[in-house]
């Protein structure tokens, strides 16, 4: 079989898979039939579903426990859905690296750029922003803080053109950093690490360590994405 048709394969078997969850027929912690009555319902060879759960267990949808059969994580169902719709889209269509790279070229400049123009107070915003993380957060509290933070940094460019431009990528970015803080050891301390570096550049009017930094922030997500892809 080549690689484009058991990709294709492998994305009816995930695609099946994400249907059950949405129509609430598998529900987070819930346990998967056996294999041999799961592949005939849903019409998949045993080959073919096997290769989705192996998909699935890498991102920690699945949950595969010797002995014991396979689970649905306990994430909530919606951080569930995004993860299994990226996956689908991210076979079919790279596009999201694109906007990573575009990415990489404008937030370092527009961090540099706030570093030299956001005012004490708005310093003190990123802060606050900074510090409102918990020391143990789940991946969608560190994403939606992830996400204030860069747009405040974008607001404080002072560049209305080049903030929306900004505001416009993290849509299509989001669920790729879902993905990575589920399956990257580590994920949450690394993205509160350079978040702690950008402030602290900007705090003390370095535009070019602050550039260096974001540069390292957006490229680290981007190098882990193309490594997961293969």
């Amino acid at each position: 079989m080549s690689r484009e048709k058991s990709v294709a394969v492998t994305d009816a078997a995930i695609d099946k898979i994400k249907q059950m969850i949405l129509s609430g027929e598998l529900a987070p912690g819930d346990r998967l039939p056996k294999e041999a009555d799961l592949a005939e319902r849903l019409g998949l060879s045993r080959n073919s579903l096997r290769e989705a759960v192996r998909a699935l267990a890498l991102i920690n949808v699945l949950d595969v426990r010797q002995g014991d059969g396979t689970y649905v994580t306990s994430l909530e169902p919606r951080l569930l859905l995004d993860t299994l719709s990226f996956v689908l889209d991210l076979h079919r269509d790279d596009t999201v690296i694109q906007f990573f790279e575009v990415r990489r070229i404008l937030e370092p400049a527009a961090t540099a750029m706030a570093t030299e123009l956001m005012t004490d107070e708005e310093i003190d915003e990123l802060r606050v922003i900074l510090e409102s993380l918990p020391d143990e957060p789940t991946i969608e509290e560190l994403v939606a803080n992830d996400l204030r933070f860069h747009q405040r940094i974008a607001q404080g460019s002072g560049n209305s053109v080049l903030c929306s431009f900004i505001e416009s990528l993290s849509g299509p970015t989001t669920r790729a950093r879902i993905w990575r803080g589920l399956t990257q050891e580590g994920a949450r301390e690394k993205t509160r690490e350079q978040h702690t570096a950008i402030y602290q550049a900007i705090a003390a009017r370095q535009p070019d360590v602050a550039r260096s930094w974001a540069t390292v922030h957006v490229a680290g997500v981007e190098q882990w994405l193309r490594q997961a892809l293969g």
